[in-house]
């Protein structure tokens, strides 16, 4: 079961999907669009919604110029 999510950050959108590595583990990434390779590193969470969070919060992060957590 794949979870998508639209998020905009910095006046770009962008489409994340989330699919369950474990029961109670959750895989965050870029979504694939056709033609467009990805070499972003996936994101982690107990829930799709956690695991999207995550990555939505980095991307932020990044366009801040702040990587530090």
């Amino acid at each position: 079961m794949t979870h998508r999510y639209e998020e905009h950050i910095a006046g770009r959108t962008y489409f994340i999907e989330v699919q369950p590595i474990s029961q109670s583990r959750w895989r965050a990434q870029i979504a694939r669009l056709p033609g467009m390779p990805t070499s972003m590193m996936p994101f982690y969470g107990s829930t799709p919604e956690q695991a999207a969070q995550e990555l939505s919060r980095w991307l932020t992060m990044v366009y801040n110029g702040t990587t530090k957590q």
